[in-house]
This record gives C-alpha cells, structure tokens and sequence, in this order.
C-alpha cells in the first residue's frame, strides 16, 4: 500500500512545529525518525493531512551533562546510545539496552524520542527511561514541563503528551560510584521484540542493596516498575536468599497479557528468570 496524500512541514522552532500542527486542527504527525510511523503510513494506520518533520529543529538535538543530570535532546539516534561517550558515562542502561533494539540500520535512523513518544510496551529505551528515574521535558500549550517517568506511561501507547504535544529532551539522574547496572531481554532472535525484558539500577554499599529501581517490558500494556521486588532487595544483602525473595516478591508486581504467542504464566517464569540472572550480575560486579 501507498500512504495517503498529505502536506510537508518542516519547521525550524518547537512553537512552529506546535503551530502547524494546531493550524490542521490535529490533522497531523510528528515525524522524528520515522521508523514506526513511515509503515504506520504506508500502511494507511495512520493518515494525517500534514506531516510535521522536527529534524530540522536544533534545540532537539544534542547530549549535553548538566550538573548531576545528563540531557539527551530528543533527536538523538539510537545508535548514539551505543556510541556516545557522555551517555556510557552517565546512563549506561540506554548503552546497555542499544545493542538489542532492532537493527543497525533502524538505530541509524529511530530517535530516543520518537521511541519515547511511542511508548510501546515491548520497547527498550521507554523501560530503561522508568529504570533510571528519567524526566520527560515537554513543549505544550503552556510552554515547557517536566514529567517524570514514573507519571509519564498511562496506558498502552498512551503517555502524558497531549495532542501537539512535543517530547524535547529527555533528563537522566548520572549514575554515582556506588550504581550499578544490569540489563538483559530474552527474545526468540537478536533483534525481534523481547518476549520479557528488564534493566535494573540499583545503589549498593559493597554487597549491600540500598536501594533499587527495576523495569520490566513485555510485561504489560506500558512499561512496569517492580516495587514489590524492589522492597524485598532494599537494606539487604545480595545473596542467594535475597534474590529469590525478590523473585518471588516479583509475581504481585506483574500482571502480564495471556494471549496465543506467550502465555501469562510463561512470561512470569521468564521475568523471574531474567531478574535473577540480573541480580546475580549485580553480585558480582566489583
């Protein structure tokens, strides 16, 4: 199939790109990469009247360390989450989760906005975004806001953007001497759509878990954050006993989709698999 006609946009500043969406009374897409929405396109999914490309706007762009926060502008490839110095440094879960999303030639091109703004629930960087405790800046009717991850992911494919809404920077806590960090998906080949996947941050004194923040994906109709089994490591050595508490711990956090691929029961089996393996990662990172 062959997209619908539709107008070209390209503007140069967020409150252009606002106003040509609002001018078609929200006839109209955002388009950053393009990797989600050009066979939403093609496919007649999506058929908007005006096409609003933000690539040529540079206040999306760039990786930039502000004190003890790290900003990536919207616009930032996926394949500089494998590269970029500034983000091994900072938010090693994104370079961490990089090498698993798709393909080369998609990371080339997809932004972490753009995947951001999707939100799809089997999607890596969103979860990684709920791990590290990530705000989400917006530019909205009322000029610039914060969201943090924890209240951005509503329901599935649904975030706090409000129509004309546009995701400009992404602002991640740097991690400190006493972080570490575990990522890993199970999936049926390299580059498919994890069938469960997680990353982990966790603050630790020695074998000492002070506190932990984990999130899941696949789990789920958004990303899912594991507060049970978060609790069950806080103040407690990671040993053995631990682990498994938390594995347990695990199964009130999740209430996974049943459906003809993957059963429900299937991916809490996995999703306690792969946090213990994570846990154990954890224990012996020096």
């Amino acid at each position: 199939m062959k997209a619908r006609a539709f107008s070209y946009e390209r503007p140069r500043t967020v409150e252009e790109a606002r106003a040509a969406f609002l001018a078609v009374d929200g006839d109209a897409s955002y388009i950053s990469g393009g990797q989600s929405l050009v066979p939403a396109l093609a496919m007649r999914l999506q058929a908007p009247a005006v096409l609003v490309d933000l690539s040529g706007i540079a206040d999306l762009r760039g990786v930039e360390l502000q004190g003890e926060t790290l900003r990536i502008g919207a616009l930032t490839r996926h394949a500089d989450a494998l590269t970029h110095p500034l983000i091994a440094r900072h938010a090693p879960l994104l370079n961490a989760a990089a090498p698993f999303v798709a393909h080369p030639a998609i990371r080339n091109r997809g932004t972490l906005g753009g995947s951001v703004s999707l939100a799809d629930p089997a999607s890596e960087f969103p979860a990684m975004m709920l791990a590290m405790g990530a705000q989400m800046e917006i530019f909205g009717e009322d000029g610039f806001r914060r969201v943090p991850a924890d209240d951005y992911f509503i329901d599935l494919y649904q975030t706090a953007l409000e129509p004309g809404d546009i995701l400009t920077a992404l602002y991640v806590p740097s991690v400190g001497p006493h972080h570490r960090w575990a990522f890993d998906e199970l999936a049926r080949r390299r580059g498919d759509y994890a069938m469960v996947g997680a990353g982990i941050l966790a603050h630790m004194d020695g074998a000492l878990v002070e506190s932990a923040r984990i999130a899941l994906f696949s789990v789920g109709s958004t990303p899912v954050r594991a507060p049970g089994a978060e609790a069950a490591l806080a103040g407690r050595l990671l040993d053995a006993k631990t682990i498994a508490d938390a594995q347990r711990a695990l199964d009130d956090d999740l209430d996974p989709p049943d459906d003809e691929h993957i059963p429900a029961a299937m991916r809490r089996h996995l999703a306690r698999v792969l946090l213990g393996r994570l846990l154990q990662r954890l224990g012996e990172t020096p």
